[in-house]
């Protein structure tokens, strides 16, 4: 029987396709932390991470949604709240997953938070409060489980980074700044870890069909026609930044470090140019 991996699978489902369970378990016996897994980009990753075989400890503040995030993954799920910018809900988290399994092998950066404001217009609270849960976020969790990783002399974190942090928009500066941030965040702990056997490598998605990107609830159809500049000529699924992230965080991506995956659709190999040969349409 041939074989299907598990981010695959899940891209076949999120297409509309009925592949079967995949037999391979990259990531059996390990343990995945997945920050902002109750919905969007981070469920996707920890139905992901938990289909290849590992135990997942999804974090997050939205309480009903991560219920349900867990419920769809089952026995593999345990789910705790963390605010992800306060240190000492990190230690507990780390502890508490320690105690239950007793080990860390991976840890997906992906919290997040998105504001639409010209910098003129950006409230400097708000800019705090972005950077505090997209940069010091992911920083306490690096922190958080590098001494675990050390001691195992393994361990592979995922960070989410985004397409704008090579291509930045109009009135998403706040946002921009921060995914930057991680890109620095990532290199400079694969420079530090890497001698430890343990992986930094980051996602850089562009266009995800998320409750954070797409909240009046478009169609898949009417999400396409926002995204007509992108080579693609669509945006992206969860399932599709999920698979990414399950390569990097898998044995797969062993020679990966510091690296940089983005997964945009062609958003930012460049710009077309209406009225030449090659353009959409043209």
């Amino acid at each position: 029987m041939r074989s299907v991996t598990p981010g695959v699978l899940l891209l076949s489902r999120a297409h509309g396709g009925e592949a079967a369970m995949s037999e391979i378990k990259k990531l059996e016996g390990q343990t995945a932390i997945v920050t902002g897994a109750a919905r969007g980009i981070g469920a996707a990753v920890a139905e992901s991470l938990a289909a290849a075989g590992a135990t997942v400890v999804l974090t997050d503040i939205l309480d009903e949604d991560l219920d349900k995030t867990a419920r769809r993954i089952g026995d593999r799920a345990t789910k705790v709240y963390l605010d992800v910018s306060d240190e000492n809900g990190w230690k507990k988290v780390v502890d508490s997953t320690l105690a239950d399994t007793g080990r860390i092998d991976v840890l997906v950066n992906n919290a997040g938070i998105l504001a639409f404001a010209t910098l003129e217009d950006t409230d400097p609270v708000l800019f705090r409060k972005l950077l505090d849960i997209n940069v010091t976020g992911s920083f306490l969790g690096l922190r958080a489980v590098i001494p675990t990783m050390k001691s195992a002399g393994s361990g592979a974190i995922v960070n989410l980074s985004s397409s704008s942090a090579v291509l930045p928009h109009n009135g998403t500066g706040a946002y921009a700044a921060s995914k930057f941030a991680i890109r620095g965040l990532t290199r400079t702990a694969a420079l530090e870890l890497g001698p430890y056997g343990i992986r930094v490598n980051c996602v850089m998605p562009g266009g995800v069909n998320t409750p954070m990107t797409n909240p009046q609830g478009l169609s898949q159809e009417d999400l396409a026609t926002r995204f007509r500049f992108v080579p693609q000529q669509r945006g992206c699924e969860p399932a599709e930044i999920a698979a990414a992230v399950l390569f990097l965080a898998s044995s797969d991506s062993s020679y990966c470090n510091g690296s940089e995956l983005v997964i945009d659709g062609g958003m930012t190999a460049g710009l077309y140019v209406a009225g030449i040969p090659g353009a959409p349409g043209q």
